[in-house]
């Protein structure tokens, strides 16, 4: 057999892994990928027009509100490890993308992206990965530290925001245009809703 070909793998086999980080970094994929707890899934096409005007609008309005702070934000694609016992890639076994985050604890950010939980992602829903977000992404982020958890959904105009107390998430009620949302990691930060959904009209 072919040394080379043996230790390279094209892409995985099956849904289900276990797949780890290690894994991750030597498929060779067109599309982009995320890792879940083991188990790969295939991300959608490019996001649509509206996902792109609202993730752009919000990552700005945090870029411009951090600037001369500590914590930085990262727009999609952009990795996200999220370790539970061990920092080896081989032990990791979820890397996301989130659409958003912000990381305040420089440590954390290295060359391939982030290591361990940012202080807060967000998410904007598109069609066909509302499950991944809702229940996968989200039990992954209250078990690695997550602090507050976003989600948009573009079509419906609003926002749920989930506060990690206690190591469990809280939710707020559900935000809609005409309500600011403050930020309970990120002081200070405010997202108008008005402002943003307008980007929908």
């Amino acid at each position: 057999m072919d040394e080379n070909r043996s230790n390279s793998v094209n892409e995985p086999a099956a849904e289900y892994g276990p797949y780890s980080y290690a894994d991750y970094l030597r498929w060779d994929l067109e599309e982009r990928m995320e890792i879940i707890k083991g188990r790969y899934f295939k991300m959608n096409a490019a996001p649509k027009r509206l996902h792109q005007k609202i993730s752009l609008h919000i990552a700005t309005e945090l870029y411009q509100f951090l600037k001369g702070k500590p914590c930085e934000v990262y727009e999609a694609p952009f990795d996200v490890r999220l370790p539970v016992k061990s920092l080896k890639n081989e032990e990791i076994f979820t890397v996301v993308q989130p659409d958003i985050c912000v990381i305040c604890d420089p440590k954390k950010l290295d060359e391939a992206g982030c290591l361990g939980a940012p202080e807060l992602i967000i998410e904007i829903l598109s069609p066909g990965n509302n499950k991944k977000e809702l229940q996968y992404k989200y039990e992954v982020y209250e078990e690695s530290g997550v602090k507050e958890y976003w989600i948009i959904h573009p079509n419906e105009q609003t926002l749920l925001v989930y506060t990690l107390k206690a190591d469990k998430y809280v939710p707020s009620r559900l935000f809609t245009s005409g309500d600011s949302v403050k930020s309970a990691c990120i002081e200070g930060f405010v997202l108008d809703l008005e402002s943003l959904f307008k980007e929908m009209d």
